[in-house]
C-alpha cells in the first residue's frame, strides 16, 4: 500500500484545550473508521449525534459525525468528521482509536490540502491561498488569499495557456501541414498578432501588480536620524503603545528595536535605529551599523530630525525612499516646506504621517486587485514574458514553436499542471498537519 492508497487523520481544529474539536479523516477506510468508532455510516452530509467508543467497546465520547462519500468531499476521497469536546484527554483517546483501525495513520503537513489537488479540488494557485489564509494577520493579506483560494491567478493563468497553446498550434501546422490545400499559406502572421496582445496582457499584469508578493510578509518603515530627535516617542506613537525606552540622553537606543504592526490591513514592521553619529564608544559605534544596515534594507526611511534642523541624511546606500520628518515642533515650529511636521510626544501631526505611510503601502503593494501573492508566480509570469518576446522576435517558425512551449510550460507550473513533484514538496511541506 503506497502513502496515496492509506487513510490519513488529524486534529484540523484549533489549539487543544478548546470548545469543539474536529478530527478529519480522509481515504478509503475512512467510512471503516466511522463504523468502528460511531457503529454505523450516518447519510451522507448530514450531522449524527452519538456516542464515540473504542475498539473495547468504552464510551469515549459523545459527539457528531458527518460522512462525505467521494468524490464529493474536500479531498476528493471519502472523508468523515468527528466533532468532539476539546479535551486534550478526549482527543488522545479518539486518535488511539483511530490508530486501531487497519491502514489508518496520522496525516502529515498539509497532506489533506494535497490530496484535494492531487484530486482536481484545486489547482496549486488555490491550495497556496489557503496556507496564506490560514497565516494571514491582517485583512489586506485576507483578502489577498481569499482571492488566490476562488482561482484569481489560476484562473487567467489557464487561460492564457490556452491562448499560448492555439498560437502555436497555427505555428506548427503552418511548419507539418504547409504543403496541403486546404491549410492558409501564411498562419505565422494571426498567431504573432495573438503573442503580441498575450504578452503585452501578461506584462501589464506584472506591472499592476507592483510588489503585490511582498504582501505576505509586510512593508518595513526603518526609523532613522541623528540621536535624541525622537525618534523612540515616534515609534511609540506609530505602534499606539511603550515599545522602546524614551530618554533625554543621546545613544539610548543602542539596538534595532522591531514593532509589527496593523496600518489600514497592511502589515507593517517599525524599526527604531539607534541615533546615527560618529562616536567613540564602541557599543554605539556598533548600534549606529546595524542602523544604518537595517535602513539601507527597509521599503520606507522616516528621517527623524528636530523642526529646525536642515541636515539630511548622507546615506549613499539606501535604496528606499527618505520621508524628512521634523519633529518637536512644540518646542520650535519647523518651516512652512516641511512635509511631515510632527510632534511625537502631544501627537502633532501622527495622523497625516500614518495616513501617507498607509498610502504608499497601497502603491507599493498595487492596490486590492492585484494578481500575484507568490514570488513563484511573478518569476514564472517573468520568464513567460520573456519567452514570447523571444518568440517575437524568431523569424524561424520551428524556434517560434519553441519559444511558445516554454512559455506553456511556464503557465502551467502556476497552476501545476504539469509535473512538477519538487515543487509540491517545498510548498505542502510548509503547511500546517490538518490541512
Amino acid at each position: 500500500m503506497t502513502l496515496r492508497d492509506q487513510t490519513i487523520f488529524a486534529l484540523s481544529s484549533g489549539v487543544l484545550p478548546s470548545a469543539i474539536a474536529v478530527v478529519r479523516v480522509s481515504g478509503p477506510r475512512a467510512g471503516q473508521a466511522v463504523t468502528t468508532l460511531a457503529g454505523r455510516l450516518p447519510p451522507p452530509r448530514t450531522a449524527y449525534l452519538t456516542a464515540l467508543r473504542d475498539g473495547a467497546g468504552a464510551v469515549i465520547d459523545q459527539g457528531l459525525v458527518l460522512w462525505f462519500p467521494a468524490p464529493n468531499s474536500a479531498t476528493g476521497e471519502d472523508v468523515a468528521e468527528f466533532h468532539i469536546h476539546g479535551g486534550r484527554a478526549v482527543v488522545a483517546a479518539v486518535f488511539a482509536a483511530l490508530l486501531r483501525v487497519e491502514g489508518l495513520r496520522p496525516a502529515e503537513p498539509g497532506e489533506f490540502t494535497r490530496r484535494a489537488f492531487e484530486n482536481g479540488k484545486l489547482d496549486l494557485t488555490e491550495a497556496e491561498g489557503i496556507d496564506d489564509l490560514i497565516h494571514a494577520d491582517t485583512d489586506r493579506q485576507r483578502r489577498q488569499a481569499l482571492r488566490q483560494l476562488q482561482g484569481l491567478l489560476g484562473h487567467r493563468a489557464e487561460d492564457w495557456r490556452r491562448q499560448v497553446i492555439e498560437a502555436a498550434a497555427l505555428i506548427e501546422a503552418g511548419i507539418d501541414f504547409s504543403d496541403e490545400g486546404d491549410v492558409p499559406d501564411d498562419l505565422t502572421a494571426p498567431a504573432r498578432a495573438r503573442i503580441e496582445v498575450l504578452r503585452d496582457d501578461i506584462a501589464a499584469a506584472l506591472v499592476a501588480s507592483a510588489r503585490s508578493e511582498r504582501l505576505r510578509d509586510g512593508l518595513t518603515v526603518a526609523i532613522a536620524g541623528p540621536p535624541n530627535a525622537g525618534k523612540s516617542t515616534l515609534l511609540n506613537a506609530l505602534a499606539r503603545r511603550e515599545a522602546a525606552i524614551v530618554s533625554p540622553y543621546a545613544g539610548t537606543t543602542r539596538d534595532v528595536i522591531e514593532v509589527q504592526f496593523d496600518l489600514d490591513g497592511y502589515p507593517v514592521t517599525l524599526l527604531d535605529t539607534a541615533g546615527i553619529r560618529d562616536t567613540a564608544d564602541p557599543v554605539e559605534r556598533e548600534g549606529v551599523r546595524r542602523a544604518r544596515a537595517r535602513a539601507a534594507e527597509a521599503d520606507l526611511v522616516l528621517w527623524v530630525c528636530e523642526a529646525q534642523d536642515r541636515s539630511g541624511p548622507q546615506e549613499p546606500d539606501w535604496q528606499a525612499p527618505v520621508w524628512v520628518v521634523r519633529n518637536k515642533i512644540d518646542l520650535d515650529a519647523a518651516d512652512a516646506e516641511a512635509a511631515f511636521a510632527i510632534s511625537a510626544a502631544r501627537g502633532d501631526g501622527i495622523a497625516d504621517l500614518l495616513a501617507a505611510v498607509a498610502g504608499f503601502a497601497s502603491d507599493y503593494f498595487g492596490g486590492d486587485n492585484a494578481l500575484i501573492s507568490r514570488a513563484r508566480h511573478r518569476a514564472l509570469l517573468e520568464e513567460t514574458v520573456a519567452a514570447l518576446d523571444r518568440a517575437l522576435a524568431e523569424p524561424e517558425p520551428e524556434l517560434v514553436a519553441e519559444h511558445l512551449r516554454v512559455a506553456a510550460q511556464c503557465l502551467g507550473r502556476i497552476t501545476a499542471r504539469i509535473d512538477v513533484e519538487d515543487v509540491l514538496d517545498v510548498i505542502f511541506r510548509d503547511f500546517c498537519i490538518g490541512k
